[in-house]
């Protein structure tokens, strides 16, 4: 299995770890602490030594309740760190919902977007169809940030977000996107409680199943809290075990903030595997 990016073909044979640089002021867990393009692109290079696989840069913050930036706020914050990633040797992905943000990177020959709200932006999906190897991930979100936590009843949260998934990659695929270029996200807290958070861990093959890779996000949420009763900054070692478990069971990408760790954590598992 292959994931089709615009400069690089990801062997998906093993699970890669894409870390993440949130140039944004609020977000959950480490915001303001690379809100500087300085810091953001230290950031970068650190993650990157760490053993990265990819970076995903984003400039809005997408916890729940949060408001998005102007486009030009988020413009400025996203393309000097995006720039220089991608003179470091590995995918680069933008973090964003909007089409202009997406032209601008895509432009400068990002990698992948990465779109909690799946290209349903008016323009978003003409954009990335009109640059034919870029790389797009589709997350499963109910309503906005500000109103997703609001939006949290299902009858089978597995079910009903295999089948949205499935619609809409089939919708990102006839629209003229290559399944090759495709991800999905089952979307770990994004209007779902912490019982339907853990039952998409629990049934990930459901979603691994679907027929494109599976990109998951358990790093520092707030079910992990819940189970551990620490606060976001002290969960390093319950998201690198959510992490683990998401890749033992189908996942092709987690995405995290603790590379370091969850790259060794992975190193473990496939020398038992392979022992």
């Amino acid at each position: 299995m292959h994931w089709q990016t615009t400069r690089f073909r990801i062997d998906l044979s093993q699970p890669r770890v894409m870390g993440i640089v949130n140039v944004t002021p609020d977000s959950f867990f480490d915001g303001g602490q690379h809100a500087a393009a300085e810091q953001a692109i230290a950031h970068c290079r650190r993650l990157v030594e760490e053993g990265a696989d990819i970076l995903d840069i984003g400039g809005e913050s997408t916890r729940p309740g949060a408001e998005s930036p102007s486009v030009a706020h988020e413009l400025a914050r996203v393309l000097p760190v995006l720039r220089h990633a991608m003179t470091l040797g590995v995918p680069v992905s933008v973090d964003t919902s909007e089409p202009r943000v997406m032209q601008e990177a895509l432009a400068m020959g990002v990698d992948i977007v990465n779109d909690v709200r799946s290209l349903q932006r008016p323009g978003a999906l003409k954009v990335v169809v009109a640059h034919p190897k870029a790389g797009v991930c589709l997350m499963h979100m109910r309503g906005e940030p500000t109103t997703m936590q609001t939006l949290t009843e299902y009858g089978d949260v597995v079910a009903e977000v295999a089948a949205w998934l499935r619609q809409r990659a089939a919708e990102v695929q006839q629209a003229g996107i290559g399944a090759e270029r495709i991800t999905v996200d089952p979307g770990i807290g994004f209007a779902k409680t912490s019982d339907h958070n853990l039952a998409l861990l629990a049934r990930q093959h459901e979603l691994s199943d679907l027929g494109w890779p599976l990109l998951v996000g358990w790093s520092r949420k707030g079910t992990l809290g819940k189970i551990t009763g620490r606060p976001v900054g002290d969960r390093q070692a319950a998201s690198v075990a959510a992490a683990l478990v998401a890749a033992q069971r189908g996942a092709a990408v987690v995405r995290v903030h603790d590379v370091a760790a969850t790259v060794d954590a992975l190193r473990v598992w496939r020398a038992a595997s392979a022992g």
